[in-house]
């Protein structure tokens, strides 16, 4: 196992002080004195070293006094760097009406800032000789950079620039032109894109009315036409403070760089409101719920089957990862038995979808020629009978743990895989320190425990049972619709917008010079 080693240096001139005093005022005194001297530094909160053979990505964990984490991974294998900044905040922060906003700020965020020119993130990086990009999902958003390791600073300096010194660059015409960009973008990947809908539309009738998972993270196009920039720029002053943020560092880097540069660029960055975790309520289906949708690029119809089940990281998230792979992956899987082996279905799939409020268990039939969804429906049944006489074996155990450890593995060759894997931990489970945890969980996995989970998720349980209809083939549906939502009981929670200021780091050297004393990029504004 890997040895965590706490920071005691400050612990020695306080015994020292306090000598002859008695154990109790000793301990009592050495606690306040450490957290005085403490107080507006940055504390090294833990330091995980390779000690053996055990899988571990070593790395040191400290948190500023702003309250952003800082992780950083030192491995001198190739020189380059990677930087990864994740925001807990995605989609799953957004309320009723405003959806959207933590993909729209995935581009703002690429617009300039204070000391960052119009469209010139990109350039910077390139010339930097690195490569960048910035992802967006239900629950975080994350930018990040890989370039060669004397280009860290700069690096640091464009990521710090965006966190502490956006907004003023953010003005109605650059959200006009993003706005324009993401409605776009959501025409081309979801709304003129054959089955584009299917997940939006399942969701939508998966969870309760308000639940920020029954929306996509790109949101809906009547959200992004109601708001304006002053919208947008409370969301960025609740969701984007260092105190929600982790900032990820490996490569050919020494940590006591690494701290004193995050420290110079980030630590003057005032802290933003306090984040408490999401709480929503769950998914809870009394009975099977059948809807349609006509989907006028689909040639061919489709029958979406989805079961609530549970949060990332919960204890059945290997054995349903395995049920999955059982189910419906591989042409030794269930469904390809059943379904497509014997010619009734032309493509069935299934797979175990989990986020970090709630999971869904999932399955995909594409019906052959001739065959309706109606039909696919009861033949999806009798594949899970099939299921339960055939059981799960050795074998299918087996294949299992050792696809997911290759996986696993495999993510980690690169210093970015590693990097991003520490950052994801982080920000989801506060514990960077899980990748040999997640491998023995995977690996603890029985076959019992993929039967046990299939009774209590899948065997008898109600699911949302998505028709998708090519244009004009609307006998091919599966049932009727028979559910439609329910806003009535739904209340709004409190965001915390209320009284939010745009507070600027007050810092005493210039931002608009790079570590050589060059200014970099000046606003054509």
């Amino acid at each position: 196992m890997a040895r965590p080693e706490r920071q005691e240096k400050l612990i020695l001139p306080i015994l020292k002080i306090i000598t002859f005093m008695k154990l109790r005022l000793v301990v009592f005194t050495a606690c306040l004195l450490m957290a005085s001297i403490a107080f507006g530094q940055t504390k090294l909160v833990e330091k995980v070293t390779k000690t053996g053979s055990e899988l571990v990505i070593p790395y040191e964990k400290y948190v500023l006094p702003n309250g952003l984490t800082l992780i950083i991974h030192e491995d001198h294998s190739d020189p380059i760097v990677h930087v990864d900044v994740t925001y807990h905040v995605g989609s799953a922060r957004e309320e009723i009406g405003k959806s959207g906003f933590a993909h729209f700020f995935e581009h703002m965020m690429f617009q300039g800032s204070d000391h960052v020119a119009d469209e010139q993130h990109f350039k910077i990086v390139s010339d930097a000789g690195g490569t960048l990009n910035g992802t967006t999902n239900r629950d975080r958003t994350n930018y990040f950079e890989t370039v060669p390791s004397n280009q860290l600073e700069k690096m640091l300096w464009l990521e710090a620039d965006r966190m502490g010194f956006l907004l003023d660059a953010v003005t109605q015409k650059k959200f006009e032109i993003q706005r324009s960009t993401v409605k776009n973008e959501r025409g081309q990947n979801y709304d003129n894109r054959p089955y584009g809908l299917m997940f939006e539309t399942a969701s939508r009738n998966l969870y309760p009315y308000g639940h920020p998972y029954s929306w996509l993270t790109i949101g809906y196009v009547e959200d992004l036409n109601r708001v304006d920039v002053n919208d947008l720029k409370n969301f960025f002053l609740r969701w984007y403070g260092p105190n929600n943020a982790t900032v990820s560092v490996g490569g050919d880097v020494k940590p006591a760089d690494v701290v004193k540069l995050v420290e110079k660029y980030f630590g003057s960055i005032p802290r933003g409101p306090e984040v408490n975790p999401v709480v929503v309520p769950p998914a809870v289906l009394k009975q099977d719920r059948y809807v349609s949708y006509t989907d006028n690029y689909a040639r061919l119809p489709l029958l979406s089957i989805v079961f609530p089940t549970v949060p990332n990281y919960h204890k059945d998230m290997g054995a349903l990862a395995c049920l999955a792979q059982v189910l419906g992956q591989g042409r030794n899987s269930v469904m390809y038995q059943q379904l497509v082996k014997k010619q009734l279905a032309l493509q069935a799939s299934g797979f175990s979808s989990l986020s970090e409020l709630a999971g869904e268990f999932m399955f995909q039939i594409s019906p052959a020629p001739g065959k309706t969804l109606a039909t696919m429906d009861t033949l999806f049944r009798r594949a899970l009978d099939s299921f339960e006489v055939r059981g799960v074996t050795d074998e299918d155990v087996a294949k299992f743990k050792g696809g997911i450890e290759s996986q696993q593995i495999n993510g980690l060759q690169s210093v970015s895989g590693k990097v991003s894997q520490l950052a994801s931990f982080q920000t989801f489970t506060g514990n960077p320190n899980k990748i040999a945890e997640l491998i023995t969980m995977y690996q603890s996995v029985t076959k019992e425990d993929v039967m046990r989970v299939y009774n209590e998720y899948i065997k008898g349980k109600s699911a949302v049972f998505l028709s998708v209809l090519p244009k004009g083939q609307d006998k091919m549906i599966a049932s009727a619709d028979n559910y439609k939502i329910d806003s009535s009981q739904y209340t709004a929670p409190e965001y915390g917008y209320a009284g939010l200021k745009y507070n600027k780091a007050k810092d005493n050297f210039d931002r608009s010079q790079d570590r050589t004393g060059q200014h970099v990029c000046f606003h054509d504004e």
